[in-house]
């Protein structure tokens, strides 16, 4: 072979490595998946660089609340929910609270009001009751469904990421129940209440379907601020304001709980290998 076929030949294979090393950088995943995206084969998702990722991760939220929707008294509630998330979307979990029974000194001031009225009204409402319960500890299981993930800038370059929820389950709802009388016996009323009679009466436990809604604001990668809403249905006897004249119908009650907490979740987040 001539120095001037030598040369040739050299020239033509360096043409064809330049020609060849798009082809063979096109077998890597990272320049197929730019290809593909390009091509619109594949859909980027409408959050991009999510800050808190809850797949594969256990979630334990102590939280304190209050029951807006119970009229003779005051109820305030502590608890604690324990979750797992399938993935960013999809829970299961168990939210367990409990309320102190005090008796007389939790009673809004609408009961002795009620007593009162009816007591001095005439003489046939002299033996006029007013029922009334305190649901002591609840407890519900169920399904946490998160479609919505956000974000919100609050001052500068602050952002805080958040995610909104739905919850259904099956709970129930232990309940002491009483009867408030007015007292004649009572001497000097000082308060509203001074008048109850408060007598106990049993202590029942009631089926409870529950459903809520609520929201997680992501404060770092293991802590979150919650606030929830959880309401639990239960069919229980029509109040009995006549001693005498017992009640056989049934209605529908509301057992609502609202509640603010801090959620820890565990373990340790996986560090994220794409933006998304």
């Amino acid at each position: 072979m001539s120095w001037f076929n030598l040369v040739r030949f050299a020239a033509l294979a360096c043409v064809g490595l330049v020609i060849a090393l798009p082809a063979s950088a096109a077998d890597k995943p990272g320049v197929e998946a730019l290809d593909e995206y390009r091509k619109g084969l594949s859909e980027p998702n409408a959050i991009e660089n999510r800050f808190f990722l809850k797949e594969g991760r256990f979630e334990i939220a102590p939280h304190v609340g209050y029951v807006p929707n119970n009229s003779f008294a005051r109820r305030y509630v502590g608890g604690v929910a324990l979750n797992y998330h399938f993935n960013e979307r999809l829970a299961v979990g168990a939210d367990v609270t409990y309320s102190p029974d005090l008796g007389k000194n939790d009673l809004k001031q609408l009961v002795g009001i009620l007593l009162d009225r009816a007591y001095n009204a005439s003489g046939a409402n002299a033996n006029f009751q007013q029922p009334l319960d305190k649901v002591t500890l609840s407890a519900a299981f169920g399904v946490a469904w998160a479609p919505v993930y956000g974000k919100i800038n609050l001052i500068g370059e602050t952002v805080l990421n958040f995610d909104f929820y739905g919850f259904a389950g099956l709970g129930m709802v232990s309940k002491q129940n009483y009867t408030a009388t007015y007292d004649p016996n009572v001497v000097q009323i000082a308060a509203p209440n001074d008048v109850v009679l408060l007598t106990p009466g049993n202590n029942e436990v009631q089926i409870a379907p529950t459903i809520g809604l609520g929201q997680n604001y992501f404060l770092n990668q293991m802590l979150a601020l919650k606030i929830d809403a959880k309401a639990s249905f239960y069919l229980d006897d029509k109040p009995q304001y006549d001693p005498d004249v017992p009640v056989q119908q049934k209605q529908l009650y509301n057992n609502f709980i609202t509640s603010v907490g801090i959620a820890a979740f565990f373990p340790k987040m996986k560090p994220r290998l794409y933006d998304f």
